[in-house]
Formats: C-alpha cells, structure tokens, sequence
C-alpha cells in the first residue's frame, strides 16, 4: 500500500520488481489480492496486455496510507474508478519503469536508491503564482568504498505525446525555478532571500530527461530540440552552466543501465553515465 501511495499506480510485475525481486510472484499478488477484498486496492485491466494489472489505492486505502512514517507530508491520491485510472495510466506507469531501471542498477553495483527515494509529482513555485510539478524527484547514493556521493535529480519523462517545442519549453520552467526568489509576506521592497530552492536541496538537482515512445530518428530530434533551448534562451544556458542536463532513451536505458553512457548533454558532448561529474 505505501508503494501505491508513493508511486501512484504500478502493475503487479513493476510491484514485484520494485519490493521482492528475489521473490516469488506470488509473494506481491497474494497480499494485492487480499487487500482488494477489503477494499483497500483496486486495479484496471491494460488494453492489449493479455489482462495485466494496473493497481491503485481506493478512498478508503489512501486515507490509511496518510499517516505512514514513508508517506509523511505527500497528499493523498484517490483513483475513484477504473475510467479514471485509465487516463492516468500510461504515464504513471512509464515513469515507473524508469524508477525501476534506476532501482535495478543500483542493486547490481551495491549503490542506495530504494522504492522510496524516488517521489512522483514534486511541485515547486516559480513566480507569478505558477508551479513547475517535475515527474519525478530521485535521491540516489552512489557508494565506493568508503566514498559516499549524494545526487539528486529532478526526472522528466516524455512519451511522444506532446510537441517537441513543448517538451524543450520544460527547460524554461525549470531555470525559472533555479532563478525564483520568494519574498516575505509584508515586505514592500523586495528583499534577496535567496533562491528558493534552497528550502528543499542543498544544491539544485540535476536535470534528467527520459524519451520514448518514438522511432529512434524521431528521439533524436527532440534530443536535439532540447539541446537548441539550452543553447539559445539565455535563463537555460544560465541554469545550464550551473546544473548538470542530460537525455536518454527509456529503452537504452533498461538496455545498458542508466549508469551506462546512454545519456546526452544538453549542453554538447558525447554519451556519459547520468553520475559523471
């Protein structure tokens, strides 16, 4: 239930990948099913899928998640019916797979980043009365001995469903971020306070973009789209200077690992793993 909660929606496969991958299967369906007849958990049937699950928390099952320790602080998200977990299931579930390539290699190389260091649907002011609401927000440790790295990385997952223009305007939204200062309540004059940002990360996370959904020609393209962005509006070449970008494809991805050299700088350069320096 927490992981429905944390994660939204996941399919019975995706759960047993994210909690028990050296488990059986049955060690995630019995429990799901279980937690059904009490209607704490529901699921929607995926088109063409040879009648795979998507599961998500009912009212009721989300109102007991709200105050578990790992939830603490993220609002309650009930599906009311299987219609409208449909509309939301395609891209939840897609951002799933992404957190569970992540999840597979840092088991492989002994890192840290579980099924809770990855949080769906991070929202952040931007001025103006706006938000920016990232896809995803990853904490991930990379470990090295007796060397501990610390990386975070706001995740953008993009399926083809929208505009290549409209995809690389995101990047606006995040170097408006990196540049947003709040002001006191009551103060007249303006006041630096800093960036806002600051509240939340220690230093601004990176910026990671994960494609699919397209032929491989046509990803490249708006791989390219966004590299133009950082290279010609001047709030994203100055986040860009700041702040590691990158872009792969969700399919190389699970292919090679994300530490492996699938991802493109937004700024030029060739393929690197997402942790380089």
């Amino acid at each position: 239930m927490s992981a429905l909660a944390q994660h939204r929606m996941a399919t019975t496969s995706q759960l047993h990948d994210l909690l028990r991958p050296n488990a059986a299967r049955q060690s995630v369906s019995t429990p799901l099913n279980k937690l059904r007849h009490k209607g704490l958990v529901d699921y929607t049937v995926l088109p063409q899928s040879n009648r795979t699950r998507a599961w998500y928390l009912t009212g009721e099952g989300a109102r007991l998640t709200r105050d578990f320790p790992a939830l603490r602080g993220r609002p309650p998200y009930p599906i009311n019916s299987a219609t409208a977990a449909s509309l939301k299931t395609p891209h939840t579930l897609t951002v799933l797979r992404a957190h569970l390539a992540f999840a597979a290699d840092a088991r492989r190389l002994g890192h840290e980043h579980g099924p809770w260091d990855w949080t769906p649907e991070v929202s952040h002011p931007i001025g103006e009365g706006e938000r920016l609401v990232a896809d995803a927000l990853m904490h991930y440790t990379a470990t090295d001995g007796e060397h501990r790295r610390k990386l975070r990385a706001f995740v953008e997952v993009d399926r083809t469903t929208m505009s290549s223009e409209r995809l690389a305007v995101k990047l606006i939204d995040y170097a408006r971020l990196f540049q947003y200062e709040a002001q006191p309540v009551g103060r007249r004059k303006p006041t630096s306070t800093g960036p806002a940002w600051l509240k939340w990360y220690p230093i601004f996370p990176r910026l990671l973009f994960v494609l699919t959904g397209a032929s491989p020609a046509r990803l490249g393209d708006r791989i390219g789209d966004l590299q133009a962005m950082a290279a010609q509006h001047p709030l994203v070449a100055a986040l860009a200077r700041e702040v590691q970008l990158a872009a792969a494809v969700l399919e190389d991805i699970e292919q090679h690992g994300p530490t492996g050299s699938v991802w493109v700088p937004l700024v030029g350069g060739e393929p690197r793993p997402w942790t380089d320096q």
